[in-house]
């Protein structure tokens, strides 16, 4: 999809307002200009005049090549620390003809209009409340900011992740972006985008992997069907909206066929005993859906990770709506593909003599920020062989550390990395996530803007690729690994964890941590933590929260080791030297440290 313009082919000035095309479009000038000129293609476009300190002599102009120019002149000498501005108006539907306003007019309904739109949208950003201490406000902002974004970049019921080079939908960027919502408590929005994307499903169940106005992109990408069930079922994770789970239920079990059909194409004879492809047994075909390989397609984790999240998905949809004879098949795909999936993983390590988790069978490749998929969303941390997942990691973060100290020559990175700072916090390793995470929000530019283009430079000058800015898709792998240092929900025991990414600095702060209207898996989750004492901490937990069967395990923000813990009054036993198990909710906890510890 290449870019451009529009084309020009009159322009004139007439009641304050530039008129373009016959009228077909309008900017107001507001401000009165002291004059407009314009010029034609043929005479040269108006930004060499102004380099040149003069304008064209014309008012109105029609070229027949479309590439018209115009300029407003203001004739100001402003002083040293004088300001002045310019008030435009340029709407997006069909201009009106109103007498044009005075000047404080003008300058009245300007500050109106933008009042308006700050109510606005402070009111449509404010589902979760984050109350942090000022080193930490950035990072509030930031996951406002880039919900803001999201929501701006949507075409109707579309996500996209940009409105530019990326202005289309995929289900990839729609199903993490979709998870970033839910879980700021945007329902709504990810409905309307599964209702809209669903029915572009072929008819042999394939997910197409991107949606535009041309309608459905038919590229076999192979991580899309499992990521088109895991939207559905976390829509319904959050909602417990089961009449919806009913109207998915037909894409999703023609997704779940499509998927045992491409698995079955590496499930013949020759994958079963020729040891040259043991490794590539029971996996979904090579595909181009990670961006890594668009030049040659892979049998990649990504995908098999994302498929068998989908697999999980929908044997527990089954089960929720009482489907007993597809539950019981897709428990028998999910089981027999969770299977060979680590028996492929274990087979790839030996074949390419690794000790880390790798990202395709082919290559063996070094691909944390793919992995990372693999933990969150999939959900398979206690199940991944351990040893090479803390390895695979442990790599990470002695690259990100040379990276980030001068010790590696490097020249860009891509933010989808922020993806590392979620799973380092699931796997407990914390002042390594918050170290990520700040290197990473220096990587906002422009600053103010608390945002990530595609592509980060070491130069911020380097005249190269960006991508769209702000960048949606990245935006959301913030927003999810943000939301983690507060609350995840950890799939293997079905317990809620709280407060794993908190620094101390935080809870021993004045101001402490206060969250607010905080959505989960279990219910709408409150908590208020700060110093009780120099050596208690009280974490007041409210809201609506059902227990859930793995309970509730609260972090503790201090680098100082846990020697009591009282819940609702009563002592509690359940509690480690880091966290306390709670199975009651609501409750004012207690913290208490040992006295004169550092």
């Amino acid at each position: 999809m290449l870019g451009g313009v529009s084309p020009i082919r009159r322009l004139e000035y007439a009641d304050r307002a530039v008129w373009l095309n016959n009228r077909a479009k309008a900017v107001f000038a507001l401000t009165p200009p002291d004059r407009f000129r314009a010029a034609t293609f043929d005479q040269g476009a108006i930004t060499d005049y102004l380099a040149a300190g003069r304008l064209p002599d014309r008012t109105a102009v029609d070229d027949a090549f479309g590439y018209a120019s115009g300029a407003l002149e203001y004739g100001w000498d402003l002083q040293p620390g004088e300001a002045r501005e310019v008030y435009l108006r340029i709407p997006f539907h069909v201009a009106e003809t109103n007498p044009p306003p005075t000047d404080a007019e003008a300058v009245a309904q300007a500050n109106r209009l933008l009042e308006q739109t700050r109510r606005d949208w402070e009111a449509r950003l404010d589902r979760v409340g984050l109350e942090l201490p000022p080193a930490a406000r950035r990072l509030a902002h930031s996951i406002k900011s880039n919900l803001a974004y999201i929501l701006i970049n949507r075409d109707g019921p579309a996500l996209q992740p940009g409105s530019r080079v990326y202005a289309r939908s995929w289900i990839r960027d729609g199903a993490l972006t979709s998870a970033a919502l839910l879980g700021m408590g945007y329902t709504e929005e990810v409905r309307q985008f599964l209702q809209w994307y669903a029915p572009f499903q072929f008819p042999d169940g394939k997910i197409p992997c991107c949606v535009d106005q041309r309608g459905a992109d038919s590229v076999p990408e192979h991580d899309s069907h499992g990521q088109f069930i895991y939207a559905v079922m976390e829509y319904y994770r959050y909602t417990r909206d089961v009449g919806f789970l009913r109207e998915m239920w037909p894409y999703v079990t023609r997704a779940v066929d499509y998927i045992d059909s491409l698995r079955q194409q590496r499930l013949t004879e020759k994958y079963r005993t020729d040891p040259t492809c043991l490794a590539y047994c029971g996996l979904v075909p090579e595909s181009i859906s990670h961006e890594g390989y668009s030049s040659q397609p892979r049998h990649s984790y990504w995908d098999n990770f994302f498929v068998l999240r989908g697999l999980k998905d929908a044997a527990t949809m089954a089960v929720i709506l009482g489907e007993d004879g597809p539950a019981e098949r897709f428990a028998a795909l999910r089981d027999a593909f969770r299977k060979d999936l680590y028996a492929s993983i274990l087979e790839t390590m030996r074949m390419h003599r690794i000790d880390y988790i790798p990202g395709a069978v082919e290559l063996g490749d070094f691909d944390p920020t793919a992995t990372t998929v693999a933990v969150d969303p999939g959900g398979e941390l206690g199940r991944l062989p351990q040893p090479a997942l803390d390895r695979t990691f442990e790599r990470y973060a002695d690259f990100f550390r040379q990276r980030r100290d001068g010790q590696l020559a490097w020249e860009a990175y891509t933010p989808y990395e922020l993806r590392v700072v979620g799973s380092m916090i699931r796997l407990g390793f914390r002042d390594r996530a918050l170290e990520e995470l700040a290197f990473f929000l220096e990587g906002q530019r422009p600053a103010a803007w608390n945002h990530w283009a595609e592509v980060v430079w070491r130069d911020p000058r380097t005249p190269r690729f960006l991508g769209d800015m702000p960048h949606t898709w990245i935006g959301s792998d913030f927003i999810r690994a943000a939301r983690s240092l507060f609350v995840y929900e950890r799939e293997a025991d079905q317990a809620l964890v709280i407060g794993a990414g908190i620094p101390a600095a935080w809870a021993t702060s004045p101001e402490g941590v206060t969250v607010k209207r905080l959505p989960t898996w279990h219910g709408t989750l409150n908590y208020r933590l700060a110093l009780a004492g120099p050596d208690t901490l009280r974490v007041q937990l409210s809201g609506d929260v059902t227990v859930p069967p793995g309970r509730i395990i609260l972090r503790s923000p201090l680098d100082r080791p846990l020697q009591g813990v009282a819940v609702n009054g009563r002592p509690l036993e359940t509690f480690t030297a880091t966290a306390a198990t709670l199975d009651q909710f609501p409750a004012e906890v207690e913290l208490h440290y040992a006295p004169g510890t550092p």
